[in-house]
């Protein structure tokens, strides 16, 4: 699979990094621990079997503004939620159109995609991650920059 990702500006970078470390300071899984290179800060917008030139004229509207509010908890994973806005919601419709002919993952499509930014992949423990997460606050920035991750290979690409 193909992924369309938005990456942060350095500043929440750095802000989510540290979160991952806080995590791992508390004995808990995160992405701290996650040493493959294309590690980094990021929300997903879609997946697909492969990727259209369409998808780079949908992220023309970049950057975008982000928020990141709230812990979700999904199944073993903790993240980080993404406030929707009228800009993201658009970008995301954009992307999904730009890969009309492919194999998409449904739970990326409009009225089933849940923005966020990953925190824990394997966080079972959602008592002990809310009590250590329980002060986390509002983060805001900006996605600046789109790239491609190809779960084949391992490879990213930048896409803008």
């Amino acid at each position: 699979m193909h992924t369309v990702e938005l990456l942060v500006d350095p500043a929440l970078d750095g802000l989510v990094r540290s979160v991952w470390q806080r995590l791992h300071a508390a004995g808990l899984p995160s992405l701290a621990t996650h040493a493959h290179p294309t590690n980094r800060p990021h929300l997903t917008l879609a997946a697909a079997d492969r990727l259209t030139p369409e998808v780079g004229a949908a992220l023309a509207g970049l950057p975008v503004g982000a928020t990141l509010d709230g812990l979700i908890f999904f199944e073993r994973a903790v993240v980080w939620r993404v406030t929707l806005t009228d800009a993201l919601r658009d970008l995301h419709a954009r992307v999904w159109r730009a890969l009309e002919g492919t194999e998409r993952n449904p739970q990326h499509a409009p009225g089933s995609w849940v923005p966020h930014v990953s925190l824990a992949l394997r966080g079972g423990d959602q008592p002990r991650y809310a009590a250590e997460l329980r002060d986390l606050p509002a983060a805001r920035g900006s996605f600046r920059q789109a790239r491609t991750y190809d779960s084949g290979t391992r490879a990213v690409t930048p896409l803008s």
